[in-house]
Parts: C-alpha cells; structure tokens; sequence
C-alpha cells in the first residue's frame, strides 16, 4: 500500500492584498485540496473555503461509512460545494459572480483520481519528468489549441484570466476526472495559477527535483512566484506517495489554509 505525505503552502503574492486561496491536506483521508477563488471582496475567499471544507465533509463521511469509491466521492464534493456556492448567492445578491476552481486529489491503495475544475493545474512529477495531468478551461487554452496564438503569447495574452468553467457559477459543475497508477515516489503538484503564471514549467521541475523535504520545495515554488513578481496569490501543495512500510516524516494531521480574500479580477 501507498500513503501520502502532503505539505501546502499559500502566499498572498507581490501584488494583492489578500488571499482568495484556499488549501486541505488529510493524509489520514488520502485527501489533497486547492481552490481559488472568484468574485472578490469576501466573495472569492468563501467560495474557496467552501470547496475545501465541503470536501473534507465529504470524504470523511465516506470514510466514516467504509466507502472507497473515490470518483464517486469526488462527484459529490463538487456538487455540495456547487450548491453552497450558489445557496449563499441566493441569499446575499451582492456577491454574484463567485466561484473558484479547484483541484481534488485521492489516494486509494496504489491507485489515484483526481477531478479538475477552471485554471488551477495538478502536475505529476515521476522518474524526473514533470507531466501536467490537467487542461486549463481557459478562453487563452482553448485559442491555444486551435493554433490562434503561441505558448508564449499565452502567457501574456490580456485575455489569460478568463476561465470557461468554475465551480458555483453553473447549476452543475462539469467535473474533469482522471485516474491513474500511483508509485512509491511519485509527487503530486496541485498550484493555483499564481504559480504557472509567473513560473515556467522546467523551474518547476527543477525545483521538485532538488533532494529537498516538501516543506522546502513548497516553499521554493511559491518564492520563486514572487521572485517573477508576484501577480497573484500563489500556493502549492505537494503530495509524496510513499510506501507504507517507508519512514519518511509523515504529515498526518489535517492542514487547512487560508487567508484574506483578494481585490477583484476577471476570471
């Protein structure tokens, strides 16, 4: 069997003045959580919040029950969150237009899924390689795709932050979900765009090759965000799969993170 050992870390950025991301880590769970939210003012910090603690609600209901049907489980903390998101719309008018994105990842035996809503990004690194395993639903992804622009382009194009799909803005999210084969020493990046932004991927494989403990390499990618300048917030959080009978240091206790939300911004 694998187990995970998982470290997050969130940085308000250069740029902003608060925070609308939001992390989870359950290694008990096998859990890993990110969102960013949308909407400013408070609007943004709570939808993230909301997916994070409607995840962690989720899974340990499952868990509590024996169930480990992980797409299943996925499914429906998307769902709950969805339907937070918009319950609270309802009831306060002014915060239309919130949202997050958000990446859910768990660990079942020696096998992973993950789902996958808006611009935040999983990566896996394995054997040296990094490999995104997400697709951006992006307006800038989806012109990159038909040829219109330039990887580089992309990057700078004034239209990158518009995303196509997020949590809470639909009457039901459309959930992407991957699974695969998980291997001792495998690590799992989830990140916030104020990482992808500013980092090029080959730093970000870089950084995770370094014989550092997660808690360094977190470290490292968020002050390499900011080093580029910081637009965003940034967080990361890094999942290592480690076999059972191994001893690394193991983070077994629940880490939940946030701060502040963020000025507005089109998303």
């Amino acid at each position: 069997m694998l187990r995970m050992a998982c470290y997050g870390k969130s940085d308000t950025g250069r740029k902003r003045s608060n925070n609308e991301d939001a992390f989870l880590v359950n290694s008990d769970l096998g859990l890993a959580v990110l969102a960013d939210g949308m909407g400013g003012a408070a609007a943004g910090e709570l939808a993230s919040r909301f997916f994070t603690e409607a995840a962690l609600e989720m899974f340990t209901w499952m868990a509590d029950r024996r169930r480990s049907d992980s797409v299943s489980t996925i499914e429906k903390s998307f769902d709950l969150a969805n339907r937070r998101i918009r319950g609270h719309v309802q009831e306060n008018p002014d915060h239309h237009g919130m949202g997050c994105t958000a990446e859910l990842l768990a660990l079942n035996d020696r096998s992973y899924c993950l789902g996958h809503v808006g611009d935040s990004r999983t990566y896996l690194f394995r054997s040296g390689q990094l490999i995104q395993l997400t697709r951006d639903h992006s307006f800038v992804q989806d012109l990159l795709e038909k040829g219109v622009i330039t990887s580089s382009q992309a990057r700078t194009h004034r239209m990158r932050h518009v995303i196509l799909r997020a949590v809470g803005t639909e009457e039901a999210p459309a959930v992407d979900l991957l699974k695969g084969e998980a291997l001792p020493g495998d690590v799992f990046l989830l990140c916030s765009d104020g990482l992808t932004d500013m980092v090029e991927d080959e730093t970000i494989r870089q950084i995770l090759t370094m014989p550092e403990a997660l808690s360094h390499r977190a470290m490292m990618l968020v002050d390499a965000a900011n080093a580029a300048g910081g637009h965003d917030n940034v967080t990361v959080v890094l999942c290592e799969m480690i076999a059972e009978s191994s001893g690394p240091e193991r983070f077994s206790d629940q880490q939940l993170a946030r701060t502040e939300p963020s000025r507005p911004r089109r998303r």
